[in-house]
């Protein structure tokens, strides 16, 4: 069996080259196969020959193995314009958010060695080197601290604070030039901000002092558990915690109505402290960021990397918004809108409306103070329809504010989990406490 793990391309031309290479093999696959089609006497579309298995597969294949910020942004793409991007390109980006070439035992063992020292093993009675998870960042280990506890070692891929940049604009180029990305969309203002998050994330000392502040925050509230940290043997690319056990969240499909409801409860309870109390919000909405503990009934909080700390202007404008949403007041839904950042581009009367619509629609499980019954709407579907509406037909695409854009991936993120789990939550209930 082939192993899946490959050198991680570290300077940015070889990356760059690597990039080229498939743009030009997918061009190549293009005048193939429309010459081939050709002389067959078909008419073959641009958009056909682009997206086909094989140019799809050349594309996440390069994505993972260059890993680092070429599978984030696809990540971020896919979570944020998945609604506007081709199907075909979606599910290619969204299967990228869980696949990553593990690095080769050689580089994990200088990253050790760099990072804690030469004589790195002596801080763990076990190691082990095949990683629990790789994702775009870096990968996890298990390993066992001297007095036995069992720990969890995220390890950063070399090289990659230093490849962010360029391959942010890479990978932005080719979607563009391989025609999987429509010209219409401008995603600068996306991509600007997923090089700050991309830095932020590879800096592993911020992310622990996150960790910190969610455990401090947290102390009081038995219904979920942290991991603890182990500042003596963390850098800016290597972190140690304690290994929390729990089972994954979207196995809890199997479990009872009761448990169900309950776990989305506390997640969107969590939510609306971390907007209205915190000011401070985890926005990766990627679901192996949760277990479950089903003996005790609690919530495993993991990776705090993608946290966000949100100003008081931002924290009322959503008070304000969910306020004028519950009694579907245009005018001061627009009103709030507008001191969140929306609305600051040129923008006709029309556009401006469906777009308020589209608000209400997102909306409607705060309309009702009952239990929102996730598992029997077809609520995701109309928002699509309405979004791709707005983008596509009306020929228009808004770029929210980018406070907004994380904020509102974490929503839809709580939203999509909610859904997968059949969930019934009373959304305003948890609500009112901040909205009086």
């Amino acid at each position: 069996m082939k192993d899946a793990s490959a050198k991680l391309p570290r300077q940015p031309l070889a990356r760059l080259g690597g990039l080229a290479a498939l743009a030009g093999r997918v061009a190549g696959s293009v005048l193939f196969n429309g010459a081939k089609q050709l002389v067959q006497g078909q008419s073959p579309k641009a958009k056909d020959l682009l997206l086909t298995p094989a140019n799809l597969q050349r594309v996440s294949d390069k994505l993972a193995q260059l890993r680092g910020a070429a599978m984030k942004v696809g990540q971020l793409l896919s979570m944020d314009a998945g609604d506007l991007l081709p199907a075909e390109l979606t599910e290619l980006l969204a299967r990228l958010r869980s696949n990553a070439n593990p690095m080769l035992p050689k580089e994990l063992a200088l990253v050790l060695r760099t990072e804690l020292g030469e004589q790195w093993q002596q801080h763990f009675s076990q190691f082990t080197f095949s990683p629990l998870a790789a994702a775009s960042i870096g990968q996890v280990h298990l390993a066992h601290h001297d007095n036995g506890n069992k720990l969890a070692v995220k390890v950063q891929y070399p090289g990659i604070g230093q490849s962010i940049d360029s391959d942010v604009d890479n990978v932005a180029m080719l979607l563009k030039l391989s025609g999987l990305l429509p010209d219409a969309v401008d995603y600068q203002s996306v991509l600007n901000e997923a090089k700050l998050q991309l830095h932020q994330e590879a800096d592993y000392l911020q992310e622990a002092a996150y960790l910190q502040r969610y455990r401090t925050l947290l102390v009081a509230d038995n219904q979920f558990v942290l991991p603890e940290l182990y500042p003596e043997l963390c850098t800016s690319k290597l972190m140690t915690m304690s290994f929390v056990e729990g089972v994954p969240i979207e196995s809890l499909q199997q479990y009872s109505q009761q448990v169900r409801d309950q776990a989305m409860t506390q997640l969107f309870a969590l939510l609306f402290r971390e907007i209205f109390e915190f000011r401070l919000v985890q926005t990766d909405p990627n679901f192996a960021n949760y277990l479950y503990q089903p003996e005790s009934a609690q919530l495993v909080l993991l990776d705090f990397g993608a946290c966000r700390d949100y100003p008081e202007s931002i924290s009322q404008g959503y008070r304000q918004l969910l306020s004028a949403a519950i009694v579907n007041d245009i005018a001061d839904i627009e009103g709030a809108m507008r001191q969140i950042g929306f609305f600051s581009q040129d923008i006709l009367p029309a556009q401006k409306q469906a777009i308020l619509a589209l608000v209400q629609l997102i909306s409607e499980p705060v309309q009702s103070d009952t239990a929102y019954a996730f598992g029997q709407t077809d609520l995701a579907q109309r928002v699509r329809k309405a979004g791709t509406a707005l983008s596509l037909q009306q020929n228009y695409w808004h770029t929210p504010p980018i406070a907004a854009v994380f904020l509102h991936r974490k929503m839809a993120g709580l939203y999509l989990l909610a859904a997968r789990l059949k969930a019934n939550v009373n959304i305003r209930q948890l609500l009112n406490p901040y909205l009086n």
